[in-house]
């Protein structure tokens, strides 16, 4: 494991270090960044982990007011590793996760910060969306809430944690360690039941963060011919038993899952997030049609 320089925030405020691996998806994480600098809580280090993608280096030009320390992998070394990499250049007392293309509501980071008292990590409940493009811009065509009690040992046979937005104490990783790349899919399950057996782990009933799930994006979790070898992996580590490789939406829709559903807090309208990327192609006259 590298070596990590934890350092304790100046002031009262502590900092908050989100951690962004990106590849390919430029608009989707400048929304996301742009969801970012609208926090009610702004004590933040955004890293970005550009995974040998197309540049992402614009946004320090789009976002001076944020601290945005941005990472150019020399080649793909896919998502995993990408976090890993950005678990060394953190400096925060917390950590925070987030993936390129999903979004946080503006007082999801205060929230999680209150919330985390008296435990060592802390997740939200979701609302996942699809959507379609339109310029620069997306914008939710069907959403539903995802919000289900914190059972550990259901978790065992279906996860409900979602990493996106979920805030933990960087000492974690003292005794947990990196996040395992053996885990290319799975790895959050992984890294949640790690984190559960040695830690104090809490969900946070509201839906403040918003989890995109759509074909177009290229969202892993749509694909399922190559995931069935990272489930026995995981099973086999965590004793876990023949677990199912059955659709998500399906899955959702079993007793014992549907038996867990629960009441959250819902935020968002529906609104989409404007980035300042896509105001810039708002004006052109090629774009700007794509806008209302």
């Amino acid at each position: 494991m590298e070596e990590m320089d934890w350092q304790q925030p100046t002031g009262g405020s502590p900092l908050v270090s989100v951690i962004i691996p990106t590849y390919n998806r430029a608009d989707f994480v400048s929304e996301l960044i742009e969801s970012l600098w609208r926090q009610t809580y702004r004590h933040l280090q955004i890293i970005i982990v550009n995974d040998a993608g197309e540049p992402v280096d614009f946004l320090r030009t789009l976002y001076p007011e944020l601290e945005l320390n941005i990472v150019n992998m020399e080649r793909n070394s896919k998502h995993v590793h990408a976090r890993n990499r950005g678990l060394t250049l953190v400096r925060g007392d917390y950590i925070m996760l987030c993936d390129d293309d999903d979004l946080l509501l503006p007082t999801h980071i205060e929230r999680m910060l209150k919330e985390i008292e008296g435990s060592d990590m802390v997740y939200s409940d979701v609302e996942i969306f699809d959507y379609r493009v339109e310029g620069h811009t997306r914008r939710a065509t069907e959403r539903f809430v995802f919000a289900y009690e914190h059972d550990v040992a259901a978790m065992r046979r279906f996860s409900t944690f979602v990493s996106s937005g979920c805030l933990y104490r960087a000492k974690l990783h003292e005794r947990l360690g990196l996040f395992d790349v053996e885990m290319y899919h799975y790895w959050d399950w992984d890294f949640f039941l790690r984190a559960v057996e040695q830690y104090h782990v809490k969900r946070v009933p509201v839906a403040s963060a918003l989890y995109a799930f759509s074909e177009i994006g290229g969202n892993m979790s749509g694909q399922h011919e190559d995931m069935r070898p990272y489930l026995d992996k995981l099973s086999a580590k965590h004793g876990l038993g023949e677990l199912p490789t059955k659709n998500f939406l399906v899955l959702l829709e079993e007793p014992e899952v549907l038996s867990r559903k629960a009441q959250t807090e819902v935020l968002w309208d529906g609104a989409p997030i404007v980035s300042r990327r896509a105001l810039q192609f708002r004006t052109s006259p090629i774009d700007g049609a794509h806008f209302v």
